[in-house]
């Protein structure tokens, strides 16, 4: 039972392995068949494509259809021949049964070299192929030349074999003068399949870009206006869409979208006037821009078809911008004294913008152009002999260019053009200064004149920026007052007022910015007082006291902003006449005449009013008093006193101040006071010397304002020295006594305080003692005579004090004494008598030292007494007289 079941399930295996391997070979079959059947199929599919293709590959190689071609011009198979580039030649048809049609030739440059050549159109293809494309437009080469058309495309097979050839692009437009405008797209072959399943006719060409316009020329002319820029070329426009020309079925072909429009040139600029001395030119006006090409339209189908479909049209091209207007040139600034400036140029119009279709857009407008700046006036001429020429006034700036408008078209709004910016007034010119008076008659000077009014600015329209107003000229500065001879000095001439500032533009545009003002114009100064007449020599008369100098001119006004002119500075006063020296007189000498006193300083002149305050005028310092005269000698009468010396003069009092702020004028310094006059020789006592003179006081300092510096005292005269004794005479055998030195004069008083005291004068030298009388010998005298007695030395004169106030001056020093007189000799014994000779005389005491001015001041020095005089010499006895004596004893 067990090996009956075994052998069963053993056949069940075996069974089942047989199936398997089956199964196996069954599916390799299978998968074989599977193959086989796809190579089959492409083999199928890859004939079915293009049977007569390959046909018609086959037979064209040995000529056999060659007959139909030179008979019709096209074969029964085969493709048309392509266009050579650039001769815009069309391409060949295809055969009659079976072919494509050959592509058009590019365009090249036309006859005239300027504009572009249209492209060939394409072949068309006989029952079974595909229309050729149209070649492209040749592009302009010359200024402002046309581009070519593009060439139409080629119509496909009647029955099939692929679409219409697209039309070729229309060329470019060239840029000069005014733009060219671009190429028209060609035209969409149509699609002639009587069934068309999938035909579609061929696509429109784009159209070719307008040429940009060229810049407007700027110029160099002074004065003309610059040269419009050009309009910029059109676009052109998109071919239309191949015809659906079938019966059944197909679409149209689509249109092709325009071109784009160029940008207009810029307007030139114009001429500048700045050199020449002229208005400046205006700019030229910005070119248009150009309009963008139209649409083409999309191909439409026949009325007869059935089932088929219009094609898609094309879009607008760009539109171009307007150009921007050319700037005014700047006016030129006057020539002559006191002339206005001239004039800026207006800046050009911007141009407008082109325009475009709907879903585009449109241009913008061109910004307009700035105007010139005004030229600015000329200086007014310095016066002579009157007052100063006004300043011209600023030329006017340009007005602003008006922004160009956007385009039209149903497209998208574009932006107008900005306006350009007025431009900006010139400034005013300066006025001229004023004459000054001539010196010696002490005229007042003459007035500065007005400065010129800045221009004004150029205005603006909407957008644009008005232009700012000129600068005022500033006043001329005031002549300054003429010297007196002794007389007071002239006033100085007031500073010219500044020129009114130039008002901005008026615009709509933004406001500008008004001019600045200008500087008042400064006063003069005041003319200097005439110093005064010194007394004559010998005269004794008093100096003649100095003018006083003159006022300064106040300052000029300013504008609001503007400085004002400062006052004018006060003339300085003349100095004081020196006196006279003195003349003798009968009984006595004469005194020197006092010294004048000094001008005062002028007033200084008041600031101007309006801006920023001007500085005052300073006042004018004073002058010094004159030196007092010498006193006389006495040498016409023996023994009598010298003269007194004159009196220094008074410093002048400084001038005041303009106003707060400025410095008073210093005070004068006081004249010296004159020496004394020498003492003359006496008989027997000398004559004393005269006293020095006392110094001048200081001046004070002027008032208001800063405080000036108070005036010096003037330094005392020196005491005149003593005359010397005489000689004694056998009459009055002793020498005469020497006089005493004459008194230092006093110091003068300062003029306030800081100021320094005058220095007491120094005392004068006493005069020396004289000698005694030398005596004779006697013949018959048993001795000589004594010999006289040396005068006494003089006393020296006292120092003088010092002035009071202010700092202490230095006190005078005492005078030194006179040296005693030297004693006679005595006479010599008589010849033979053998007697002793005179005895001499006594020296002569010396004279006492002076007394100081003061406790600072040193005491003179005593003098030396003389010398003693020499005994006279013994007489020898004789022979007889000796032997007489011997025999006496």
């Amino acid at each position: 039972m067990s090996a009956a079941i075994t052998e069963l399930f053993g056949g069940y295996g075996r069974e089942f392995q047989a199936l398997s391997a089956a199964s196996a070979r069954f599916h390799a079959e299978f998968a074989r068949l599977l193959g086989s059947g796809g190579a089959a199929y492409a083999a199928a599919e890859a004939a079915s494509a293009d049977p007569l293709t390959s046909l018609v590959g086959f037979f064209q190689q040995f000529g056999v259809f060659s007959p139909v071609e030179l008979a019709t011009g096209r074969p029964l198979f085969g493709n048309g021949a392509n266009g050579a580039a650039g001769t815009g030649q069309a391409g060949a048809d295809g055969g009659w049964i079976i072919g494509n049609g050959g592509n058009g030739g590019s365009g090249g440059i036309s006859a005239d070299g300027v504009n572009g050549q249209a492209g060939g159109a394409g072949g068309s293809a006989g029952l079974w192929g595909a229309g050729g494309n149209g070649g492209a437009g040749g592009n302009a080469a010359g200024a402002g030349g046309v581009g070519g058309n593009g060439g139409a495309g080629g119509a496909n097979g009647w029955i099939g074999g692929g679409n219409g050839g697209a039309g070729g692009l229309g060329g470019n437009g060239s840029g000069g003068g005014t733009g060219g405008n671009g190429g028209n797209g060609g035209a969409g072959g149509a699609n002639r399949q009587i069934f068309s399943l999938s035909g579609v006719g061929g696509a429109g060409g784009v159209g070719g870009d307008g040429g940009a316009g060229a810049q407007g020329a700027g110029t160099i002319v002074a004065g003309q206006a610059g040269a419009a820029g050009g309009d910029g070329g059109n676009g052109g426009n998109g071919g239309v869409g191949g015809a659906n020309a079938a019966l059944f079925g197909g679409a149209g072909g689509a249109g092709g979208w325009g071109g784009n429009g160029a940008a207009g040139g810029d307007g030139g600029a114009g001429g500048s006037g700045v050199l020449a001395g002229t208005v400046g030119g205006d700019g030229g006006v910005g070119g248009n821009g150009g309009n963008g090409g139209a649409f083409g339209g999309g191909g439409t189908s026949s009325g007869f078809n059935v089932g088929g479909s219009d094609g898609v049209a094309g879009g607008w091209g760009d539109a171009g911008d307007g150009g921007a207007g050319g700037n005014g040139a700047a006016g030129g600034s006057a020539t002559g004294s006191g002339q206005a400036g001239f004039a800026g140029g207006a800046g050009g119009a911007g141009g407008n913008g082109g325009s475009s279709g709907s879903g585009r857009a449109n241009g913008d407008g061109g910004a307009g152009g700035n105007g010139g700046a005004g030229g600015a006036g000329a200086d007014g001429a310095a016066g002579v002999d009157g007052a100063g020429q006004a300043g011209g006034n600023g030329g006017a700036g340009g007005n602003a260019g008006a922004g160009g408008s956007a385009g039209s078209g149903a497209g998208t709004a574009g932006a107008n053009g900005n306006a350009g910016v007025g431009g900006d007034g010139g400034a005013g010119g300066n006025g001229g200064a004023g004459d000054s008076a001539a010196n010696g008659n002490g005229d007042n000077g003459f007035d500065g004149g007005v400065g010129g009014t800045g221009g004004q600015g150029g205005s603006a329209g909407a957008g644009g920026t008005n232009g700012n107003g000129g600068n005022a000229g500033s006043g001329g500065a005031g002549g300054n007052g003429g010297g007196g001879e002794g007389q007071d000095g002239g006033a100085g001439g007031n500073g010219g007022n500044a020129g009114a500032v130039g008002s901005a533009g008026a615009g709509a545009g933004a406001a500008g910015v008004a001019g600045g003002a200008g500087d008042g114009g400064d006063g003069g100064a005041g003319g200097n007082g005439g110093d005064g007449f010194s007394g004559g020599a010998g005269s004794g008369e008093a100096g003649v006291a100095g003018g006083n100098g003159g006022a300064g001119g106040a300052g000029g006004n300013s504008g609001p902003g503007g400085t004002n002119g400062s006052g004018g500075a006060g003339g300085v006063g003349g100095h004081g006449g020196d006196g006279g020296s003195g003349v003798p007189v009968s009984g006595g000498s004469g005194a020197g005449g006092d010294g004048g006193a000094g001008g005062n300083g002028g007033v200084g002149g008041a600031a101007g009013s309006g801006g920023v305050g001007g500085a005052v005028g300073n006042g004018g310092d004073a002058g010094d008093g004159g030196a007092g005269g010498a006193g006389a000698d006495r040498g016409a009468f023996s023994g009598d006193d010298g003269g007194a010396g004159g009196n220094g003069g008074a410093g002048g009092v400084g001038g005041s101040a303009g106003g707060a702020g400025g410095a008073s004028g210093s005070g004068g310094d006081g004249g010296a006071g004159g020496a004394g006059g020498d003492g003359a020789a006496g008989d027997t006592t000398a004559g004393a010397g005269g006293a020095g003179g006392n110094g001048g006081n200081g001046g004070s300092a002027g008032a208001v304002g800063t405080g000036g510096t108070a005036g010096n005292g003037g330094d005392a005269g020196d005491g005149g020295a003593g005359g010397d004794g005489l000689t004694g005479t056998a009459a009055h055998p002793d020498g005469g006594n020497a006089g005493n030195g004459g008194a230092g004069g006093r110091g003068g008083d300062a003029g306030g305080a800081g100021a320094s005291n005058g220095n007491g004068g120094n005392g004068g030298q006493a005069g020396t003692g004289g000698a005694g009388y030398d005596a004779a010998g006697d013949p018959g005298a048993a001795s000589g005579a004594a010999g006289g007695n040396g005068g006494a030395g003089g006393d020296g004169g006292a120092g003088g004090a010092a002035g009071s106030g202010g700092s202490g001056g230095v006190v005078g020093n005492g005078g030194n004494g006179g040296a005693g007189g030297a004693g006679g000799s005595g006479a010599a014994g008589a010849a033979g008598s053998g007697d002793a000779g005179g005895q001499g005389g006594n020296g002569g005491a010396g004279g006492q030292g002076g007394s100081a001015g003061g406790a600072s001041g040193t005491a003179g020095a005593s003098g030396h007494g003389g010398n003693a005089g020499n005994g006279g010499d013994g007489n020898s006895r004789t022979a007889r007289d000796q032997g007489q004596r011997r025999r006496q004893r």
